[in-house]
């Protein structure tokens, strides 16, 4: 009689154990694999996001910092099985909202159980772009007469009165930046989006002249609410490694982006009639990712 009791009640513990398994297991999760090629690690605080697009909707995966190798990225089995699209988005230092940022980064169509992932569609086509600088001071020019300090200066201009540059239009999302590697620091020239306008910077810029109509700067003056060190200014922009970089907007990050489409070194001739011709780049980013059979 004992054993019966037993054997039955052991048989309603497996029951009773059985049943609130069930109640605490969650949907069937699956996971995807991310490879890609030409993305880098980011370190600003920004992070990544995979985002698959279900019946239109965009639905999260984890974010990540690192895409070296296979990244695995977790989603609901029944999302990833209805699955028309993956995005990859840069979202931004203490991001907490439910939603893909604008700054979208790769994108591709699920062909089967894979999609290949590319840049141009969700961030421009940098396959033609073109520039040169030169260098001058126009900010501490007073009166427009040249006091002679040229080499602080970098400005992409041809001549006095037309852009320097040939940049496709960006999607939300992403901005241009302008740089000058002087060795010890990288220090930005600001950041714009129309090559036919004054850029978001000019911290360094001097005084009694005037700020030309295009992207530059006139690296003359460190300015106390600029926390930058290990750098004297005025620097000498002659010799020194000069570019432009695709940015996610406000990434918050005061180093460059790793997407650079046009470059250049400087030469030790200044003004506009001693024109620097700049290399183009056309490696950007691309990526595939596979879903189970």
């Amino acid at each position: 009689m004992t054993k019966t009791k037993l054997l039955i009640a052991a048989l309603l513990f497996g029951v009773l154990f059985n049943s609130c398994s069930s109640d605490d297991d969650g949907p069937a999760v699956a996971i995807i694999e991310l490879e890609t090629i030409g993305l880098k690690a980011l370190t600003g605080g920004t992070s990544y996001q995979g985002w698959i697009i279900v019946n239109g909707q965009p639905v999260s995966t984890t974010k990540f910092t690192n895409p070296a190798g296979v990244v695995r990225l977790e989603v609901f089995a029944s999302d990833l099985a209805s699955a028309t699209q993956f995005i990859l988005t840069v979202e931004p230092v203490g991001d907490i909202d439910n939603g893909p940022s604008d700054t979208k980064i790769l994108t591709g169509n699920f062909n089967g159980n894979s999609a290949q992932l590319s840049f141009p569609p969700v961030v421009a086509d940098l396959s033609n772009t073109s520039g040169q600088f030169f260098l001058a001071t126009p900010t501490d020019n007073a009166g427009g007469v040249d006091n002679g300090n040229d080499e602080f200066g970098v400005w992409f201009m041809n001549g006095a009165n037309a852009p320097g540059l040939s940049l496709p239009t960006l999607s939300n999302g992403w901005k241009y930046e302008g740089w000058v590697d002087f060795g010890t620091q990288t220090l930005s020239t600001g950041t714009f989006s129309n090559v036919s306008g004054v850029d978001d910077g000019n911290f360094f810029k001097g005084s009694g002249g005037d700020v030309p109509p295009f992207p530059g700067e006139d690296f003359l003056v460190l300015p106390t609410q600029v926390p930058i060190t290990g750098i004297t200014l005025p620097a000498a922009v002659t010799s020194k490694r000069v570019f432009i970089t695709v940015e996610p907007v406000g990434d918050g990050d005061p180093a460059p982006f790793f997407i650079e489409p046009l470059s250049a070194n400087a030469g030790i001739t200044t003004g506009s009639g001693n024109p620097v011709t700049m290399l183009s780049n056309t490696v950007v980013p691309s990526g595939i990712v596979k879903r189970p059979n």
